[in-house]
């Protein structure tokens, strides 16, 4: 399973950074191969200063090796050995008018010291962050999240777009990082799904992924917009990085792991701004994006 499932998102990497690349039409993507001490490596895919992206990441990675203490504790268990791999991306476009995306899709294992495996689980999602608000954009988001779902169980969409907004939410805000999507983790065999099963609905999540955004980007990427919209982007970009800094699961484990921390750090968009005590207009388009953010709704 960890060799197919890798070769998996070795192909999905390729076939994302490739639209994406055709979707911008200017900036390609570069390509940085690295290795970890303890075992493993990955390959980091940047695009950077684009006509659509201005910055962003598409990253493979397989890791191994003895699990580290923290991690141990985390598990609750004693000395083990495990091995993991995912693509993640996350994608900072210039215009305020297209949101930012986020997408991971990972397969983890644990082994006792035979090298018997004792334990393994997928994980994943994908999820939006506008920074204004049109709602067919995020319904056709959400409606490909469900169509993807539903080919597999028809409690999943519900069950993983609750956990998503649970999961990424800024509880030191009291506000939802963005409109959410689909969030699972520690999927495991089980009576009713074997992990064949399970690797055919990850998979499928992740090849509905460009269906899901890159509609989104071509009706929004050449919309006029002006500095005070532009401002309102970055103020928000600021709240994305508090998430990913404070909150983020995959982050501490990539720090926790000695993870490559270019690689980690790739998520952060290259232009933020912290405003004091700051609050958007009343009746204004950008508290209307505020208000689904204190109070996350229901999309399809």
């Amino acid at each position: 399973m960890r060799d197919k499932f890798y070769n998996y998102i070795q192909k999905l990497q390729d076939n994302i950074t490739l639209k994406l690349e055709e979707v911008d039409g200017k900036a390609k993507f570069k390509e940085d191969f690295w290795k970890r001490p303890e075992g493993g490596g990955g390959r980091t895919r940047v695009i950077e200063n684009g006509e659509v992206f201005e910055k962003g990441g598409v990253n493979i990675s397989a890791v191994y090796g003895e699990l580290p203490i923290t991690m141990q504790e985390h598990f609750r268990v004693k000395e083990a050995d495990f091995f993991a791999c995912g693509l993640s991306l996350v994608l900072h476009p210039k215009n305020p008018f297209v949101p930012t995306v986020h997408a991971n899709w990972r397969y983890f294992e644990m082994y006792d010291k035979q090298g018997n495996i004792v334990d393994s689980w997928f994980g994943g999602g994908q999820d939006l962050t506008p920074y204004y608000l049109f709602d067919e954009d995020v319904i056709h988001f959400h409606q490909v999240c469900k169509q993807a779902c539903d080919k597999h169980n028809s409690e999943f969409y519900k069950k993983y777009k609750e956990r998503c907004d649970q999961y990424f939410y800024n509880t030191h805000r009291n506000e939802a990082r963005g409109v959410g999507g689909l969030f699972f983790d520690y999927c495991k065999k089980t009576n009713q799904f074997s992990m064949e099963n399970w690797y055919s609905f990850v998979t499928e999540v992740g090849d509905s992924f460009l269906q899901a955004y890159v509609p989104i980007v071509d009706k929004r990427k050449e919309l006029p917009y002006d500095e005070a919209q532009r401002n309102w982007q970055e103020i928000r970009r600021g709240r994305y990085v508090e998430f990913n800094l404070v909150h983020d699961k995959g982050t501490l484990f990539g720090l926790k792991t000695n993870g490559r921390i270019e690689s980690i750090l790739m998520s952060l968009p290259p232009h933020v701004q912290w405003v004091y005590d700051h609050h958007p207009e009343k009746d204004s388009e950008e508290e209307r994006l505020i208000k689904v953010l204190k109070n996350p709704k229901n999309w399809v």
